[in-house]
């Protein structure tokens, strides 16, 4: 029997967007299993798949068994659900490339060994290998009608457009997998984010026509950030799960620097918080807005399940690095990769180690050597002003040298100009 009511779960985490009557009944009354699908068009989840993850993960602690679909034959379709354009179509090396990694990063969250409702990692190319066009047409095609078809919001939103009849088969594909698996392994739910409704749905309707069995679907709401900015993007590009792709320090930035209306919703869906201790966070955050309470408590959680608590603690200490007030003697402990972590993204200029080892002079460095700045009027200037920093120590010296002692972990020179904008030097 369920542990808890998922769905009342979902309502007050703000995770609940659509639900097919009945849904709710049957997943109070007995142990359901449930699926996501999951684009393998790159070879990292992002943070907006989290909200997925975390539904597989509630749908678990709540009793049921959650089942992650990587879509080894749909990623070869395309879907074209909230899409404007039609999207390249990939090779099967990298699509298979794609979802190996995938399925590592979907094995942090969820138990696949934890009796009846252990988890599974399914890919449907298992079941659409073998099968033949004319075999799919006759026998999956013929139960829904091309007016079922174009009265989807996905379908309707591109017909001006134009879209292929790839992109058009997608939902009968999806529907497919609905009810392969509800034939074959008895999943009675679908899950998915609002946008994937339609095809949800399709594969209910496969279900009920072809086989006369039940079926039901769940969809989340899309994140919106409060600014209209769209969630999981940034101006450096997408928050990934790969540390390759977003470093942890970079990850935890990412949490670190939502705005409060954000964070009060990202603490709900991406947490494992109780309602309690959540609403115990607010009333501290609320009376203190200025300490990010909420923020920091959303970082420390997803950084630390994503990557690990060591990687949380050096974001931590990268973050007072880089924001605090860290002298030059503290900054030169610091090892080369933390310092390229925490500078990810920065203007990188390059100065010779010879010349480092006879001395620059602070403007011929900011202007000349490296091109920080485009002229040496501007240097000078900015210097007088007390705008520029090396390695976190404020200059004002027009004549003020620069030599290889500045260098941290024996490569690195930070300038900065005010308080945002930095440089890394790198001595080669």
């Amino acid at each position: 029997m369920p542990k808890y009511n998922f769905i009342e779960e979902l309502r007050w985490r703000n995770m609940l967007h659509d639900i097919m009557p009945g849904t709710e009944d049957l997943l109070k009354s007995e142990e359901v299993a449930g699926y996501i699908g999951f684009d393998p068009t790159a070879d990292s989840l992002g943070v907006g798949n989290l909200v997925q993850i975390m539904m597989l993960l509630h749908f678990q602690r709540a009793g049921h068994k959650p089942i992650a679909l990587v879509g080894g034959a749909t990623g070869m379709v395309g879907d074209p659900s909230g899409k404007s354009l039609e999207r390249n179509l990939l090779d099967e090396t990298t699509l298979n490339h794609n979802l190996a990694c995938q399925k590592k990063q979907i094995e942090k969250f969820l138990d696949f060994d934890c009796g009846t409702n252990s988890a599974e990692i399914v890919n449907n190319y298992e079941w659409f290998k073998a099968l033949s066009f004319l075999d799919f047409i006759r026998d999956i095609g013929k139960h829904i009608s091309i007016n079922y078809m174009l009265a989807k919001d996905s379908v309707k939103s591109r017909l001006e457009s134009g879209m292929s009849f790839t992109e058009f088969s997608y939902q009968l594909v999806q529907g497919y997998d609905f009810y392969w698996l509800n034939l074959h392994m008895g999943v009675k739910l679908q899950m998915g984010g609002s946008d994937q409704w339609g095809n949800i749905v399709t594969g209910t309707e496969l279900i009920r026509r072809k086989s006369k069995g039940e079926a039901y679907a769940i969809t989340t709401p899309l994140i919106k950030k409060t600014d209209g900015t769209k969630f999981g993007k940034t101006e450096g590009g997408n928050i990934w799960l790969d540390r390759n792709k977003t470093s942890p320090y970079k990850f935890y930035q990412f949490w670190l620097n939502a705005a409060d209306g954000d964070a009060q919703n990202y603490i709900r869906v991406f947490t494992l918080f109780t309602k309690e201790e959540i609403e115990l966070l607010e009333i501290e955050h609320n009376a203190a807005p200025h300490l990010r309470i909420l923020q920091k408590a959303v970082a420390k959680d997803i950084t630390t399940r994503v990557h690990s608590e060591s990687d949380y603690l050096n974001a931590v200490e990268a973050s007072a690095i880089l924001f605090g007030n860290t002298t030059s003697a503290l900054l030169k402990t610091i090892d080369g990769q933390t310092i390229l972590e925490i500078f990810e993204g920065v203007p990188q200029s390059e100065i010779s180690r010879v010349d480092l080892q006879n001395g620059i002079n602070l403007i011929d460095l900011l202007a000349e050597k490296t091109g920080i700045f485009s002229s040496r009027g501007q240097a000078r200037e900015l210097t007088k002003s007390g705008a520029i920093s090396i390695n976190k120590e404020k200059v004002t010296d027009l004549d003020f040298t620069i030599s290889i002692t500045h260098l941290i972990s024996d490569k690195y020179i930070i300038v900065q100009k005010g308080k945002k904008n930095y440089y890394l030097v790198i001595a080669k």
